[in-house]
């Protein structure tokens, strides 16, 4: 199989079990990727088994078809041992890649081989040329971009790095950054970096202004984005330097596979054809019908808030049809803008999603009380309900009627993938010699999959009187491969004088090479497989002793900064929405002979390294490092300051531990997806001085490119035209229980909504204490000047063994847990 290079146009399918398998193979993807047992962000999905790696790779390898396996998921310590056998397993299968999130499995795979290839999930939150600099060392061979860069910054990214680049076309998005998003495990213990995302964003809230709540009308899913349909930007992707065109849907059926691959294969094919394409007004429809909530092109064309979002629903609704005109005794009257038909399926709209809402089939279409046959393209249309589908007197004037699905549609996709169907045939070149007493020697070239085989006749041939071989003859003969993965391009034929074998034979040669070709096809490519160091069992490197506890407070104000400065805190991390304040904050800080850490954005894009240089003039002591381009910026940089990584770069067991610290970092902060025993786990077999646990704050839940603020209270599309009311006004987002959650804003626009009740870890100081950890973080968010020097105390008398930890947390009326991801993952 052939790898993807800078120079491939591929078509990246995705496939939750073997029907959506076949349907993205037969109608033309170039490559599928897929989850195998528990280890992928689609735990819910059906999901492929180790065992059937064998057979899944055959299959599509027989069809030229790549086939990556998603392991993009954050792997805990204790399980680093089961996810090396998956790694064995899919080498041993011949897996094309593997795609990850976890930076320590990077590692690991490496340790194992050193070819096989790897992809950077979305989940490694890689947003700059920065960010997949640092990638290098690993030899990944595909970065998958966050959803969020844009045209001209996906161009800049591929300018300036030699990998092939991989971005989402279609299907849904997420409002958060990809690895960025902890609201499903704060709230319900299923985190999304562990595949069990509950979608938390897809939920009705409230909008809360300055503590008032502001008046939406029927918008309430304000963090519920459109789906992303780029089909008529295909051009500007490939001309931007896009390799892979990556379809989002693993959960999706087959015919919505088999739907959208094979509109977008039509339209990588006109532009590699060099013909002008745009997809139908009815092929946009068909995209629809599959699933839509909406379409957008995300951020590829820019950022345009007041587009991303309806905020009216949150599930798939198909294809706006109209809206109800009248209600009849048995029908609703309905200017219809797309075409209906009997049997169809419709849901009427009175803006209430969270309710039931009246829907079901078809039964009759008419006009002026006059039935009609067949497809009904436009007009005013009385629509007839099965009568045991609707209830008519719930139906009113002015509600909206959606078409939900289409059974002929549904039909004409089933048939693409109900048979085992070739999307298109392979060309085979064939080279005859022989002479007269000799075998028919016959080599075979399938060059597309860079094999060939050789077959000679068992039988020799013989002098012709009549009808001697000939090339057309061959042709003929050769080319009879129908229901075959093949078509005869040529045949070349050099023999001695004039001979003659009987068809018999030449169909029999025929027939066994094909299937020798195919048996090629489908053995597994070999990769290089290095002794197996294994090391996740190693022994326990941290004795433990008595260490002197460092406090360090987290401020997100100068109020909070000169509060911490009073105390007895170590170090004070600012971490400002409106970086210009910094100066201030160091200002401070020295005034009191405190040192101070300025932390970067969670997020670095093409051209914000402006950002990084005003943190290295504001001359802080160190740099809270949270992102992978920031990193690499700065180590390019030789920056002679301590680098502190955040929880943002995921790290959730040794071996992503060591390679950042190993990369340049001084210290590291776990991931907010472990619990304490799976922190514990990490810190056991972690260089425990250089680990910083975070022990008091507001879980950062959303991080997204999508401003609250811009979108509901300006009239602007982005910060060039919003006003900025993020300035003047505070914004919370209230939940269905009543929690209202601070949104907050940061340089670059993005906001982070904040979880409403602190969470605390005291209650394990004592067991960190006893490991060894030495360095403990306490974050602020709203809190005022005397909170701030409250809790700080409170955290001091607990290191210190003078309060316990279940007297800090209840005093705090705090969320008594640390990190918060159980889930079904853990037993």
């Amino acid at each position: 199989m052939k790898r993807i290079t800078k120079d491939t146009i591929e078509l990246l399918a995705p496939v939750g079990n073997w029907e959506c398998l076949r349907a993205a193979v037969a109608n033309g993807a170039d490559a599928i990727y897929f989850g195998v047992d528990k280890y992928n962000a689609r735990v819910r999905a059906k999901n492929f088994q180790m065992d059937e790696l064998p057979e899944i790779m055959a299959y599509l390898h027989k069809y030229n078809v790549r086939g990556y396996v998603t392991f993009n998921i954050l792997i805990f310590e204790n399980e680093l041992s089961e996810a090396r056998q998956l790694v064995h397993a899919c080498i041993d299968a011949g897996v094309d890649a593997l795609i990850v999130q976890d930076l320590g499995l990077v590692e690991t795979i490496r340790e194992i081989s050193l070819d096989f290839p790897i992809h950077g999930s979305t989940q490694m939150t890689v947003t700059s040329a920065e960010a997949v600099e640092f990638l290098k060392p690993f030899d990944i061979e595909v970065v998958v971009l966050g959803r969020e860069n844009n045209l001209k910054q996906i161009k800049t990214i591929s300018d300036n790095s030699q990998l092939p680049i991989e971005v989402f076309v279609h299907g849904a998005l997420c409002v958060s950054y990809s690895g960025q998003c902890l609201t499903s495990e704060m709230w319900g213990g299923r985190s999304a970096n562990r595949g069990e995302c509950a979608q938390a964003c897809r939920l009705p809230y409230d909008l809360i202004v300055d503590g008032e709540r502001k008046e939406m009308g029927n918008i309430a899913y304000v963090l519920s984005p459109k789906d992303l349909a780029a089909i008529e930007l295909v051009p500007e992707l490939i001309e931007a330097g896009v390799s892979s065109l990556k379809i989002e849907g693993r959960m999706k059926s087959p015919e919505y596979v088999a739907n959208v691959v094979s509109k977008y294969r039509k339209a990588i094919d006109e532009y590699i054809a060099g013909r002008n394409y745009s997809p139908s007004k009815e092929e946009l429809r068909e995209l629809e019908q599959s699933f839509s909530r909406g379409f957008t092109y995300g951020f590829l064309r820019g950022t345009n808030h007041k587009a991303l979002l309806d905020g009216t629903y949150p599930k798939s609704r198909g294809i706006l049809l109209g809206r109800v005109k009248k209600v009849l005794k048995d029908a609703v009257l309905c200017e219809i803008q797309a075409p209906l038909k009997r049997g169809d399926g419709i849901v009427f709209d009175r803006g209430r999603p969270d309710q039931k809402e009246e829907g079901g089939r078809v039964y009759d279409l008419r006009k002026k009380g006059v039935k009609l046959e067949g497809e009904v393209l436009e007009g005013l249309i009385e629509i007839v309900p099965g009568r045991h589908d609707v209830n008519l007197t719930k139906v009113g004037i002015g509600d909206k009627i959606w078409k939900t699905s289409d059974q002929e549609l549904e039909r004409r996709l089933q048939k693409t993938f109900e048979t085992e169907r070739v999307y298109r045939l392979f060309p085979l070149k064939v080279k005859v010699t022989g002479k007269v007493g000799k075998p028919l020697v016959t080599h075979w070239f399938d060059e597309e999959a860079d094999i060939a085989v050789t077959i000679e006749s068992n039988v020799n041939l013989e002098l012709a009187n009549k009808r001697p071989l000939t090339t057309e003859f061959l042709m003929e003969q050769f080319g009879r491969l129908g229901g075959t993965i093949y078509e005869l391009e040529n045949v070349q034929l050099h023999v001695s004088g004039d001979v003659i074998l009987s068809m018999k034979e030449l169909n029999k040669m025929r027939r066994e090479a094909v299937d020798l070709l195919i048996e090629k096809r489908q053995q597994p490519h070999i990769y290089m497989k290095n002794s197996d160091r294994t090391t996740e069992n190693r022994a326990k490197i941290n004795p433990n002793k008595a260490v002197s506890a460092k406090l360090i407070s987290l401020c997100r104000s100068i109020e909070q900064v000169e509060a911490s400065c009073k105390t007895d805190a170590d170090y004070i991390y600012a971490d400002f929405e409106f970086t210009k304040d910094y100066p201030e904050a160091v200002r401070i800080t020295r005034q009191y002979g405190k040192l101070i850490a300025l932390a970067t954005p969670r997020i670095h894009m093409p051209g914000e390294q402006g950002v990084l240089n005003g943190i290295l003039r504001a001359k802080p002591d160190a740099i809270l490092v949270r992102n992978l381009g920031a990193l690499q910026y700065y180590l390019d940089q030789n920056v002679d300051l301590p680098l502190i990584g955040d929880f943002s770069l995921n790290i959730a067991n040794h071996k992503a531990a060591e390679m950042f610290l190993n990369r340049g970092l001084k210290r590291i902060t776990p991931s907010y997806d472990l619990n304490i025993q799976q922190m514990v786990d990490l810190l056991k077999v972690t260089r425990i001085g250089d680990v910083e646990v975070v022990i008091h704050q507001h879980l950062p839940m959303y991080h997204t490119e999508h401003c609250v603020y811009c979108t509901f209270l300006s009239e602007g599309t982005d910060f060039t035209n919003c006003g900025r009311p993020c300035e003047d006004h505070r914004i919370s987002l209230e939940d269905r229980v009543g929690f209202s959650h601070p949104v907050r804003v940061d340089v670059g626009c993005r906001n982070t909504v904040f979880n409403a009740i602190e969470q605390s870890g005291a209650e394990y100081v004592s067991d960190f204490l006893e490991l060894g950890v030495s360095h403990f973080r306490v974050e602020f968010l709203e809190e005022t000047g005397s909170k701030v020097k409250e809790v700080i105390q409170l955290y001091r008398e607990a290191l210190e063994g003078k309060r316990t930890g279940t007297s800090v947390w209840k005093t705090l009326k705090a969320t008594n847990q640390l990190g918060v991801t159980r889930g079904q993952l853990v037993k």
